[in-house]
């Protein structure tokens, strides 16, 4: 593991994977911007509210990329770590015992990035 964390060296290693597939695709990827723009703008719900529910159907998913985005932007959102761990108890209601392995690997993810913005201000 390099001087980040773990899951900041997951994004670390995806970004120049996406950065060659929007290359050969920029339409989806830029229609995929669009869509996550309109999905995390704040309405009834706000911003922090709809990350952590992507970071829970990231847990379901099983997707550490998911985790590691959205566990991060639910930080920069002002998500605490109870909100963060009740968001991943739904997801293990919901998925049962495999959402225990990435609801715990969620929760490191978003400590790790809490701790991070923490040694920032």
């Amino acid at each position: 593991m390099s001087e980040h964390g773990h899951y900041q060296d997951v994004l670390n290693d995806l970004n120049p994977q996406h950065r060659a597939l929007r290359k050969m695709i920029p339409d989806v990827y830029r229609g995929f911007a669009e869509m996550s723009n309109g999905a995390f703008a704040s309405g009834a719900l706000d911003k922090k509210f709809k990350e952590l529910i992507a970071l829970a159907i990231g847990v379901v998913a099983g997707c550490d990329g998911c985790i590691a985005s959205h566990a991060q932007a639910a930080v920069r959102a002002g998500a605490s770590r109870q909100e963060a761990a009740e968001a991943i108890g739904v997801s293990i209601l919901m998925h049962g015992g495999p959402a225990t392995i990435y609801g715990a690997r969620a929760f490191d993810a978003f400590c790790e990035f809490a701790d991070a913005a923490a040694d920032t201000e």
